[in-house]
């Protein structure tokens, strides 16, 4: 069987949703998934999210990009470091989640944040980043790493530009000429009242809002196939998930 390729928004601690996703996509021994990050902050079982992908790791070819809220977590792992704005924006929840976890369990999710990648670049010249990026020569030369996690810019100038379609014209975004295709997730299509994976340009954004109301979506690169699960706040009809904060951005 051909391999699939698929890639997969952001989860923000909805294991539930991770667990249906991964059902549903009846995965060959040779598919491979690309998670495009946050995989903590919202609903209530982050740290078992991490569990559950070093196993899933074991079984399939799975590649991790690091999203903003995955480094606010590795930094808490590693110094106890905390702060308002991440507590404030799922980061209680998150460790909540820790509370049964020994200090052996803790390094081990350390050092998997640790070696998660901050982009990838497939054979096709297709870039899976969390966020974005901003050097007119691509994520390899950007200056501050940290827009690899923060940077909206990318998405946007998409967005903008999606009418645009004459590529040869000196106004045409060359950030947009660098790369077949750019996989994003950061940004909820749920603020644009979207609740699939969108398109501007060449750019797709994969992030349809799992930390809030959306659900939890994986895109076949190829196809443009998508599967989705259950809306999130239908899986944890208990909690909140991030909805308290949904008009801030982080």
């Amino acid at each position: 069987m051909k391999q699939r390729t698929f890639t997969i928004g952001d989860i923000h601690g909805g294991l539930k949703a991770l667990e249906q996703l991964i059902e549903r996509l009846k995965l060959s021994y040779n598919d491979q998934l690309i998670f495009l990050g946050d995989y903590v902050d919202g609903w209530s079982e982050s740290a078992q999210v991490l569990d559950y992908l070093i196993d899933l790791e074991t079984r399939c070819d799975c590649i991790f990009i690091k999203g903003n809220h995955d480094v606010y977590c590795e930094n808490w792992l590693k110094s106890g470091e905390t702060n308002d704005i991440w507590l404030f924006h799922g980061g209680k929840m998150t460790i909540e989640s820790y509370k049964r976890y020994t200090h052996k369990e803790k390094k081990r999710h350390l050092q998997f944040l640790e070696q998660m990648r901050l982009f990838y670049v497939d054979t096709e010249n297709r870039l899976f980043i969390h966020a974005g990026f901003t050097s007119m020569h691509g994520p390899a030369k950007e200056v501050h790493e940290s827009n690899y996690n923060w940077d909206r810019t990318l998405w946007e100038v998409a967005l903008a530009t999606n009418k645009f379609t004459d590529k040869d014209s000196v106004l045409y975004p060359k950030r947009l000429l660098l790369f077949k295709e750019i996989y994003i997730g950061h940004t909820p299509t749920t603020h644009y009242n979207v609740s699939v994976p969108m398109q501007g340009c060449n750019v797709w954004n994969v992030d349809t809002g799992a930390a809030f109301k959306g659900k939890l979506s994986a895109l076949n690169i190829e196809t443009k196939e998508v599967v989705q699960t259950e809306p999130l706040c239908e899986l944890y009809p208990r909690e909140k998930g991030r909805n308290s904060t949904s008009h801030l951005k982080i």
